[in-house]
């Protein structure tokens, strides 16, 4: 085992199930799966970085690839449950109504990125909230970064509709 490579892993973990979440309809327990797997895949050899790109963009590939095979072996199941993730309030909870306010404006934000299309939805998640580069997006998602970049600007104009839309 590569133990720098788990090390690169376990520093990374945050950020991997959050993105694990993203791909698995903000499902916490399937996440937690996908995320094992990916981890078995790499720590055992069966999925190798080579370096092409860096080593959060080649996990995050990893994750996706493995959240979808994932879905697909569960979907036939009737397996699939989606559940919000638990996202933290502001740090001052003391202001109730702020602290309100902020979780119907999160829940509104994900109600309009669940309306977007899969993909729309993953560039936008891969460039706003894992500050990933539209290149380092299409690498994730495997595909040419034209696509990306059209799947990216019709995402944000559909997120500005739909955010429009919902008082």
């Amino acid at each position: 085992m590569n133990t720098e490579l788990a090390h690169q892993l376990a520093l990374s973990h945050q950020e991997n199930y959050a993105w694990a979440l993203g791909c698995c309809g903000r499902d916490a327990r399937e996440a937690e799966e996908v995320l094992q797997a990916v981890y078995l895949k790499v720590l055992e050899g069966r999925a190798r970085f080579d370096g092409r790109s860096s080593l959060k963009t080649w996990v995050f590939a990893v994750i996706r690839r493995t959240a979808a095979q994932h879905r697909r072996l569960h979907m036939f199941a009737g397996l699939r449950m989606r559940a919000l993730a638990e996202v933290p309030e502001p740090p001052d909870p003391g202001d109730v109504e702020e602290a309100l306010e902020h979780r119907q404006r999160r829940d509104q934000l994900w109600r309009a990125l669940d309306r977007l299309s899969r993909r729309q939805r993953e560039v936008v998640l891969l460039v706003f909230y894992h500050e990933h580069t539209i290149e380092e997006a299409a690498t994730v998602m495997g595909i040419g970064v034209g696509s990306a970049r059209t799947h990216y600007e019709r995402g944000k104009a559909r997120l500005r509709e739909l955010l429009k839309e919902t008082p």
